[in-house]
């Protein structure tokens, strides 16, 4: 048919409605928490505010604010018309040097060229599975762990197995159980640190085992740490890629929790490469599936350098002691209720409660 030529409607069908099937992809993506949020129909109390505890939005309540230095760099950008068209599907440079300026250190530095730019944590986290894992193969997560992870896994055919965490041991994983989860398909291990849902903190030893476990079966770790230094006072954070020195990492990471910044949209991925491993493929499949959505919001791009270098420590301090004491209060009371039995919690935004009619119930 050439290119002038139309096709005419078919007669037999005339009046007639038929339903247009949605994909497989679409039909299998599923993400509880949003579901549910996203479909509540609720009758306000006409004398009551609802306090909303479904997702980890810092937002929310409106106490916690980012601070001004991040709210004039995107004025600024905004303003200086200069980035109102398309970047580099991975960022601009300038934004992915300050990302990489950002977080290196001498045990685990970072270039530009090892940072891609995303829309949010969770794309991050999206490009990464889809990048590793393939139809018919796993990925390991954590339980009780964030939802998003079967999510994004199962559109794309890879299956997820979930590994224990441990409340008597602060939610650390149960190793033995972890390894029992290996198998032939195992394609990578997600490792979430501080955690939601839990509000743990892992320490150093408990990283390391969970690296060599990794390096005794050849398998990267994708390690969301998107509440990175988010701990309380008293306890440390250490970046994963800091101690790996044989196990390749994607590190997924954004401005969402610390900067109080969530609809901004703006996550990266640090690819911490070890031996080479990362180079003949996972680099480019990357990039390949960076273009996919032809990048991340401009504007907070050209805002990255500023909010990355201008942002005051006591704001950060500020946040989380704010956090710290809510948390324990919630904890304190939470206490005080016949039946309920919460974790206290050494970072992130979240505490987990057991209840007593089942010991293993949370």
């Amino acid at each position: 048919m050439s290119s002038t030529q139309t096709t005419m409607p078919n007669p037999a069908c005339k009046g007639k409605t038929s339903t247009v099937r949605a994909s497989e992809f679409a039909k299998s993506t599923f993400n509880p928490i949003r579901s549910i949020v996203d479909s509540m129909k609720l009758n306000p109390h006409p004398d009551k505010h609802m306090i909303a505890l479904s997702i980890g939005d810092p937002t929310i309540f409106g106490n916690l604010k980012p601070h001004e230095t991040i709210i004039e760099a995107i004025q600024k950008s905004i303003s200086s018309m200069l980035y109102n068209g398309y970047a580099p599907t991975p960022g601009y440079k300038d934004a992915r040097q300050a990302v990489a300026d950002y977080y290196t250190i001498s045990e685990a530095p970072v270039t530009s060229e090892d940072v891609i730019l995303c829309s949010g944590c969770s794309h991050a986290l999206d490009l990464c599975i889809s990048a590793i894992a393939s139809r018919g193969q796993n990925i390991l997560m954590p339980r009780p762990g964030f939802s998003i992870y079967r999510t994004l896994a199962t559109g794309y055919g890879v299956n997820t197995k979930p590994y224990n965490l441990l409340p008597e041991r602060g939610w650390e994983a149960d190793l033995v159980h972890m390894e029992s989860q290996i198998d032939k398909n195992t394609a990578a291990i997600v490792v979430n640190n501080p955690s939601n849902p839990c509000g743990s903190v892992y320490d150093k030893t408990h990283l390391l085992d969970i690296l060599a476990l990794a390096e005794r079966h050849s398998l990267p770790i994708i390690a969301d740490e998107i509440y990175d230094f988010f701990v309380f006072k008293g306890e440390t954070f250490y970046p994963l890629a800091t101690l790996s020195k044989n196990v390749p990492i994607l590190t997924c990471s954004g401005l969402t929790k610390r900067f109080l910044v969530p609809g901004w949209r703006m996550g990266w991925i640090l690819i911490h490469d070890r031996n080479n491993s990362f180079d003949p493929e996972i680099r480019p499949g990357l990039q390949a599936l960076s273009q996919r959505i032809i990048g991340s919001n401009t504007l907070v791009q050209g805002a990255l350098p500023e909010i990355l270098t201008k942002t005051p420590t006591s704001f950060f301090d500020d946040t989380i002691a704010q956090v710290q004491e809510n948390a324990t209060i919630a904890f304190e009371q939470l206490q005080l209720s016949a039946g309920l039995h919460p974790v206290k919690p050494k970072g992130a935004m979240y505490l987990m409660v057991r209840e007593n009619k089942n010991q293993n119930s949370f």
